[in-house]
């Protein structure tokens, strides 16, 4: 359904190791980094960028907004987690089931340091 999703930054450089340490844990590719920001994903598959506004203004963060990443297994949603914790990232659901959603339903919330809201879910049934 969606091509890319864009999240913004104040600070590529202080950013960096978080989006480092939580795409690694999913497994989601490098595209391409510029001096700026980078690109997460496949050239003609789902991509995320992440960098500062295109009209120069401070990159800020809605409520009620948050980007969920596919996870192909609870243990990368816990890998997720636990890279965000360590790399600056503050919890907003810690991994667990949300039964409400449906039954395999697997996932995990965190900030990101800009206070960008995202997430890792997997759909998988556990084992």
């Amino acid at each position: 359904m969606y091509s890319h999703v864009t999240l913004g930054t104040n600070d590529w450089a202080a950013v960096k190791p978080f989006w480092a340490a939580v795409m690694d844990a999913l497994s989601i590719p490098v595209m391409f980094e510029y001096d700026s920001g980078i690109a997460y994903g496949e050239a003609t598959g789902p991509k995320l960028f992440i960098g500062p506004p295109f009209d120069g203004q401070p990159a800020t963060n809605g409520n009620g907004t948050h980007v969920a990443f596919i996870a192909d297994s609870r243990a990368k949603v816990d890998a997720f987690y636990a890279a965000a914790m360590a790399n600056g990232g503050s919890d907003e659901g810690p991994p667990g089931p949300r039964p409400h959603y449906h039954k395999n339903y697997y996932g995990a919330y965190v900030r990101d340091p800009d206070g960008n809201k995202i997430q890792a879910v997997c759909h998988r049934a556990e084992g």
